[in-house]
């Protein structure tokens, strides 16, 4: 396996963010898509739901991937000093 960054985002918050407010888009937001996340809305949560589907998928298997590309694969975020 390369080495590559992982996000500093929760996988758990975006997984829950997609399973709960999927129609809004919440978990593209939270790791920074506002792009994205505004044409989740416009369309219906991506055409009736396919767009989350698809989300959801790479969610599980690890593969989803912040604004700057990195992969979100730790399941919390860090603890604050």
């Amino acid at each position: 396996m390369e080495n590559e960054s992982v996000s500093p985002k929760s996988r758990l918050g975006v997984l829950l963010f997609c399973l709960f407010l999927w129609p809004f888009g919440a978990h593209r937001f939270y790791v920074g898509k506002i792009g994205t996340g505004i044409l989740t809305i416009l369309t219906v949560g991506g055409f009736c739901g396919v767009w989350p589907l698809i989300d959801l998928i790479l969610i599980i298997i690890g593969a989803f991937r912040d604004k700057e590309g990195r992969r979100v694969l730790k399941w919390f975020e860090p603890a604050s000093p």
